[in-house]
């Protein structure tokens, strides 16, 4: 079990040491694992080895890890055979042993529930290739069946009913409610980086004319529609987060906001169906989100919602960003002084940490104990196994 220091962090790094809470969840420092696929859970079953994963991390200090994307019990929410779901007895029994040994570790665990919608890790390639990277029958579904790697003519896998929007809602409330009773302490709403949530939020792939979508407002719908049902399943004291990005996978210019009041109108209604605070997802989190302040996503997130926020973005490392470990780069240990810095200022209050975590399990400790010298650099090939 994770038996906190009672020795004072070095002073650059002191402020991820504060305790947090979020609603019913009292974090005992500011350090979160940001939710990263790894595709080792074989049948979509999280064994034994994504538990003693997890557990190592929560071992040496995470505050709040959050697990890489479960996907939902429907049919089209996702099509690879290894990402683990969160659904059916054997992939929840497999949860509940995950979340146990994080739990006897000291550590707290959010599972991040996932629809991927028209899969971006499809986006560009032909008909026939979409069908030979999925399984047999498989439906790609989106709000508007619209690849925005293609011709705006084109048109990929089928537009959502009615049926199929409220089916899928009632799958991530069935999955809020299993995650709760396979005892995690919260949950993420994956809504980043293009998956079916963003799809509908951002108006190059949401171009329906019904009450899903239209204006900033109206393309949020599904997802306060999503939060709130997620909200009734697991009851009012059960945090709620929600990752969200205006970047895309292959489309890094691409904005849900160009202004603060479009910010806010984005998570206006995000926050009144019950979010109880936002994951802001950036490539670099100190490059500012608008002209005119050097507030990143998530300082301007806080700053509209009035919500805890979580930073993320290549903490922890050299400038590196995090999709260069397609091309099997790998990335140097980085400073953490200034990101501790303008978590003491205010401007978010939790701070996820990605590659660096898969890279030395032992980060927090070894951050909080002055020992950066012994920090362990990330290399894409660790990405092959569960360290």
């Amino acid at each position: 079990m994770h038996v906190p220091s009672t020795a004072p962090p070095p002073a650059t790094a002191a402020p991820l040491f504060g305790p947090f809470t979020v609603g019913s969840l009292a974090l005992e420092n500011r350090i979160v694992m940001a939710p990263m696929t790894r595709e080792l859970s074989p049948g979509g079953v999280p064994g034994p080895e994504v538990a003693a994963y997890y557990a190592r991390r929560a071992r040496n200090g995470v505050g709040l890890i959050i697990t890489e994307g479960a996907a939902i019990g429907h049919p089209s929410s996702e099509r690879r055979a290894a990402v683990p779901r969160i659904h059916g007895a054997d992939a929840l029994a497999g949860w509940t042993r995950v979340t146990q040994a994080v739990h006897a570790a000291g550590g707290r665990i959010a599972a991040q529930l996932m629809h991927v919608g028209l899969d971006p890790l499809l986006w560009g390639m032909t008909p026939a290739e979409m069908d030979a990277a999925s399984p047999a029958g498989f439906e790609l579904l989106s709000p508007s069946g619209v690849d925005p790697s293609q011709p705006a003519a084109a048109t990929v896998g089928r537009e959502m009913s009615d049926v199929d929007i409220s089916s899928v809602i009632d799958a991530y409330a069935r999955a809020a409610a299993e995650a709760r009773q396979a005892g995690f302490d919260a949950i993420e709403l994956h809504a980043a980086h293009g998956y079916l949530i963003d799809q509908f939020f951002w108006a190059v792939t949401n171009r329906r004319k019904d009450r899903y979508g239209g204006d900033l407002s109206a393309r949020t719908r599904f997802g306060a529609d999503v939060v709130r049902a997620c909200r009734h399943a697991v009851g009012e004291d059960f945090p709620i987060f929600l990752r969200f990005s205006q970047w895309k996978v292959g489309h890094y210019a691409a904005r849900l906001a160009d202004s603060p009041d479009e910010l806010a109108a984005v998570l206006g209604p995000l926050v009144q169906a019950g979010v109880d605070a936002f994951h802001c997802s950036t490539r670099r989190f100190w490059q500012p989100e608008f002209e005119g302040s050097d507030l990143n996503l998530a300082g301007w997130t806080k700053k509209v919602t009035g919500r805890p926020v979580i930073a993320v973005g290549s903490v922890g490392l050299k400038d590196s960003d995090f999709l260069s470990y397609l091309d099997g780069k790998g990335a140097d240990v980085g400073d953490v002084s200034v990101v501790a810095d303008r978590l003491a200022q205010g401007e978010f209050d939790l701070v996820a940490v990605g590659r660096a975590l898969i890279a030395d399990p032992a980060w927090p400790a070894k951050v909080r104990g002055g020992r950066s010298a012994d920090l362990i650099p990330f290399d894409a090939r660790m990405l092959t196994s569960l360290h």
